[in-house]
């Protein structure tokens, strides 16, 4: 059987204990250390092919979200055959330079009913570094509900990730970012595309 995205997601949740103290860049440093330490699909040697933008505070924006209530599940396409399930959870509205931008989040069927994962949340984007500087499928950004909670949320695109697939073809079963995730500029934050060229 395929092995399916959420276990990055794993691992990446309980990395979040390496952003605290310090600077915000000191933050970050920290917690790309730990993620190339970690990492759960690139080993050894090869780690040192994992790549990130120039830590940027600007692409760690305030959004306003928008609850949506909706009760219409989709199969989300994904890398292999095995699609997975997922709802809009809600909107993030945001502006980026003079950019006013937006995604959609997504909630997982599957991660609703488990105990630890319930209230978790999915950001699957594209932009216009994606295929050259980045991943050409997408990177992801997550949330969990008390990060919108307020109507408000911190969306820090430094902490955009790249899907197993990017790094094993064949092996992970990755979602697709949605179309309507598809963000009209580039975004250099985050990881690169990942390989010897960088």
């Amino acid at each position: 059987m395929k092995k399916i995205l959420f276990c990055h997601t794993f691992f990446l949740l309980a990395m979040m204990a390496a952003a605290q103290g310090g600077s915000y860049t000191d933050s970050m440093k920290a917690y790309q250390e730990k993620y190339v330490k970690e990492h759960g699909a690139v080993k050894g040697k090869d780690r040192d092919y994992l790549h990130f933008f120039p830590i940027n505070e600007k692409y760690r924006v305030n959004a306003r979200f928008e609850r949506v209530y909706s009760f219409n599940w989709f199969e989300m396409e994904t890398s292999g055959k095995r699609k997975q399930t997922y709802r809009i959870y809600g909107v993030l509205h945001f502006k980026l330079g003079d950019s006013t931008l937006k995604l959609q989040v997504y909630q997982s069927k599957d991660l609703m009913s488990t105990k630890a994962y319930g209230d978790y949340l999915f950001v699957p984007f594209t932009d216009r570094t994606c295929g050259d500087e980045s991943y050409e499928n997408g990177r992801y950004l997550e949330l969990r509900f008390a990060d919108v909670t307020t109507g408000n949320c911190v969306l820090d695109f430094n902490k955009a990730y790249n899907p197993y697939c990017a790094y094993v073809s064949n092996v992970y079963n990755c979602p697709i970012p949605p179309k309507e995730n598809d963000l009209p500029v580039a975004v250099r934050s985050g990881e690169m595309k990942y390989g010897k060229s960088h």
